[in-house]
């Protein structure tokens, strides 16, 4: 059951990860420019546009959605 919800960064994104707008409205300039350079980890679950309860550690970050999970950024390395 669980397996069929996709997780927070599953792509295709509904929603922007770093402004929690929807894809189709999101203007690029709305985008900060640390997100754009990679230095800021996503706030927004890209499925439902819900504010994510970050936690960056020295080595990465990891986020959770309370409905669509949690994502680790060493789980986005690997792939």
């Amino acid at each position: 059951m669980t397996a069929d919800i996709p997780g927070p960064l599953t792509a295709p994104h509904r929603f922007g990860v770093y402004t929690g707008i929807e894809t189709e409205l999101q203007d690029d300039a709305a985008i900060p420019t640390t997100a754009r350079l990679g230095l800021e980890p996503p706030r927004y679950c890209g499925q439902c546009g819900r504010r994510m309860v970050v936690q960056v550690r020295p080595d990465g970050w990891w986020a959770r959605c309370s409905r669509h999970g949690e994502v680790d950024s060493t789980e986005l390395e690997q792939r």
